[in-house]
């Protein structure tokens, strides 16, 4: 084997993986298509839902002598110091090689949502605090400092970015996303994957597709969004991240989209994704997603059956373990019940992946690192600068912030003493680590209560919980009440708890009724206001609540999305006036806690009108967010006519009129009064975030396409149709400073797989 042409680095992939598969028998072949999960239990509170119907029916000595295509979590499964996880893996990975007839070791991916999600690894802000960022450029960065931990311990792939949209905020994963815009979850998630990539990590885009818009906002639930709906809102960030991104790893979803399961809808995973996109990845399936064809969907009969139409959908690799394509699609295919075609397909991608990334070569061997630190000083400082520009400050109307150095405090609220009120559900405390209460938390995570006291050492800082998170009690209001009134300002910290499947108010299965405050945290909330004491009110959650009972009684209301292990020290810093908040909203902030599903993409029909009693406005809108520092948008340049292909720049300067340094977003939107189908009345098109010294000022210039205005038609054809378009550059979704009136000429045009997905936009201080 040694000296077989697949061994030859000199050769194309295609030729080497070519020559391996001619060698290989059925049962090698199939082995590369599904993962093992060491250690992962299969009962007690703490497995996710299903899966105690894990198959665990191998012996791994036998298993191993035919090869194997992924090792599920060795990282992610139960805490494991970093040093000695990667000793670990990489002896199971030369036993896994030495077991078999091609020396092949397996891939070995982890999650990495909100960084590594492994036992003392940076816990990064989630995605939708990356949304609020509006900074690809530090997404990227901290995508590669993750990428580079995954690879220092051998692991492979990561399962990230979540590039569903949010279309309901009462769904449970929301945290899990970038936010309610398609050009932000779009740009956002491609330069997450960029970064992954870059450090040599194949980043895995999920779920493909359609899983956030599920009926009710329940998880895994049918959906039933429309051609264009699908085709404009869906798609696109995936589009992005493939295109621009260049992830080399898709998962399908696990959501059936009129009565057709992703996992089985070849129209999805091959004809568009393939065909059309020119993807040539691999594609995985969600945890468990093949059998449920078999259980959950009712689609196929048993489990080669739910091989059989995952395999020709175009699902490569079975994930977290086999099941499916084990020896149920090793016996149908010997039947003759499925073509072995389909295996060779999907083993053909899996081996050219593992080519790609030095797998197949002869002298492989896994890396072992001296010393591993997966929570540097480096990750850490990144973890701040993102938390940092992740806050959000929604309203300050009397200007109660920053908070005075030597105030008296009253600090309340069940978010303001625990280290978790700062994590998402895939960070590895919360995701694991609540099922090993023995083990440390293994990264250093400073509450609001401790950052806000070494961030202010001359204030009275003191201190009531008020209530849990969730539960009914109301008992500790008279304390809460008490410590309010005896101070000068009252911060209440209240949120959510993230968890998984109904053991937290946020997170994967975590989903709501409504959007009201969790618990009695609302009616605490109306304690300490009836004070009169101002209250100042911070929001750690992973969606966004109703707040309109409370917003024009509010000294302040701050926004963060679990922003992380830096958390702490970053709405400290907000709060102090150390930071100018620079966050703006990834998801609309609702009036109401009810009248749900409703975002910001809303053609008319969905927007405030007499033919209906209830008003959807939100009360503070996609886009927004407040500074400490005061801008001026001056010399704005009009649009033009341009044709269906063509281009045209727009520009304004943007100066800092304020007495401190602080950080603009600028946004560009696309409004189209009249089009062949309904459009929604306003969308994002482009931004940049602008830093500004005051008094400085920077000419902006976006360069728009006219491909930016395309969309789906009646025909499910993707056109740029000409027609009177208006640019609007705003400070929100809402807040539009300028307008650009121009009309595109010439004929429809029917777009291709090379069209322009981005705004191009550059900012450049004015000469001297």
């Amino acid at each position: 084997m040694t000296t077989a042409p697949w061994r030859d680095r000199a050769l194309p992939a295609s030729a080497r993986v070519d020559d391996l598969l001619s060698r290989m028998s059925l049962k090698e072949k199939t082995a590369q298509l599904y993962g093992v999960w060491v250690g992962a239990g299969t009962d007690g509170d703490g497995v996710a839902p299903h899966q105690d119907q894990m198959n665990a029916d191998y012996e791994w000595e036998e298993l191993i002598t035919h090869g194997l295509g992924q090792l599920t979590r060795p990282f992610g499964t139960a805490p494991v110091e970093a040093a000695a996880g990667a000793r670990s893996l990489a002896a199971a990975q030369r036993t896994i090689a030495a077991a078999s007839r091609f020396g092949i070791p397996a891939m070995a991916h982890e999650e990495c949502l909100a960084g590594f999600t492994a036992w003392g690894a940076t816990a990064y802000p989630v995605p939708l605090a990356w949304g609020a960022s509006f900074d690809p450029a530090l997404v990227e960065e901290m995508a590669r400092s993750i990428g580079r931990d995954l690879r220092t311990v051998g692991v492979h792939q990561g399962l990230a970015p979540v590039l569903d949209v949010v279309r309901d905020a009462r769904w449970g994963r929301v945290e899990e996303t970038i936010g309610e815009d398609p050009y932000l979850v779009g740009t956002i998630g491609a330069a997450y994957v960029r970064g992954l990539e870059s450090a040599g990590i194949v980043a895995t885009l999920k779920h493909f597709a359609g899983y956030a818009s599920s009926a009710g906002a329940r998880n895994l639930a049918p959906v039933r969004a429309g051609v264009r709906e699908f085709g404009d809102v869906t798609l696109p960030p995936f589009e992005m991240a493939l295109r621009e991104g260049g992830a080399r790893s898709v998962m399908a979803a696990y959501n059936e989209t009129d009565g057709v399961p992703a996992t089985a809808d070849a129209r999805l995973l091959t004809e568009l994704l393939r065909e059309t996109w020119g993807f040539t990845g691999t594609v995985v399936s969600d945890y468990f997603g093949v059998d449920f064809l078999r259980t959950l969907h009712r689609v196929a009969a048993g489990s080669a059956e739910a091989a059989h139409a995952a395999l020709a959908a175009g699902v490569d690799v079975e994930l977290p373990t086999l099941d499916c394509y084990g020896d149920p699609l090793l016996t149908a295919v010997q039947e003759g019940r499925i073509p072995e075609e389909l295996v060779d397909r999907a083993a053909r991608r899996v081996l050219l992946q593992k080519c790609e990334l030095g797998l197949l070569d002869e002298d492989w061997q896994p890396e072992v690192p001296e010393s591993v630190d997966l929570d540097s000083a480096e990750n850490r400082a990144l973890a701040r600068r993102l938390a940092e520009q992740s806050v959000v400050l929604l309203a300050d109307p009397d200007g109660t912030l920053p908070l005075s150095p030597d105030a008296r405090i009253a600090v309340v609220g069940p978010r303001a003493t625990d280290p978790l009120a700062m994590l998402g559900c895939y960070s590895f405390p919360s995701h694991v680590g609540v099922q090993h209460p023995e083990i440390p938390m293994g990264v250093d995570i400073p509450t609001v209560l401790d950052a806000l006291r070494a961030e202010l050492p001359d204030a009275k800082v003191t201190f009531a919980e008020g209530c849990g998170v969730d539960t009914p009690d109301t008992a500790g209001f008279e304390e809460a009440v008490a410590r309010a009134t005896e101070a000068d300002v009252c911060v209440a910290v209240l949120g959510d708890r993230s968890g998984l499947f109904g053991r937290g108010t946020s997170g994967e299965g975590c989903d709501v009724a409504d959007l009201q405050l969790p618990g009695v945290q609302g009616e605490l909330l109306d304690a300490l206001l009836a004070t009169g004491v101002p209250v100042v009110l911070v929001l750690l959650t992973g969606r966004p609540y109703a707040l309109g009972r409370w917003h024009d009684r509010l000294a302040a209301t701050v926004q963060a999305f679990f922003p992380g292990e830096e958390g702490g020290p970053a709405l400290a810093g907000v709060l102090s006036g150390r930071v100018n908040p620079s966050g703006r909203l990834p998801v609309s902030v609702p009036r109401g806690p009810g009248g749900q599903p409703w975002t910001y993409l809303q053609p008319p029909l969905g927007l405030a009108g007499d033919v209906s009693s209830l008003d959807p406005t939100p009360l503070y809108p996609f886009g927004h967010g407040r500074s400490y520092t005061t801008f001026a948008w001056e010399d704005f340049t009009d649009g033009t006519d341009i044709a269906t292909d063509g281009s045209l720049d727009l520009a304004l300067t943007v100066r800092n009129t304020g007495d401190r340094a602080g950080t603009e977003v600028v946004q560009l939107y696309l409004h189209d009064p009249v089009a062949s189908v309904t459009r929604p009345d306003i969308r994002l098109v482009g931004y940049h975030r602008l830093d500004l010294d005051p008094g400085e000022a920077a000419r902006v210039t976006f360069r728009f396409h006219a491909d930016l205005s395309s969309f789906t038609d009646t025909r499910g054809r993707r056109i740029v149709e000409p027609g009177d378009l208006e640019l609007r550059v705003g400070a929100s979704s809402t807040d539009v400073r300028h307008t650009a009136r121009l009309r595109l000429t010439g004929d429809t045009r029917v777009l291709d797989g090379t069209r322009r997905l981005r705004c191009e936009v550059t900012a450049q201080l004015p000469s001297s």
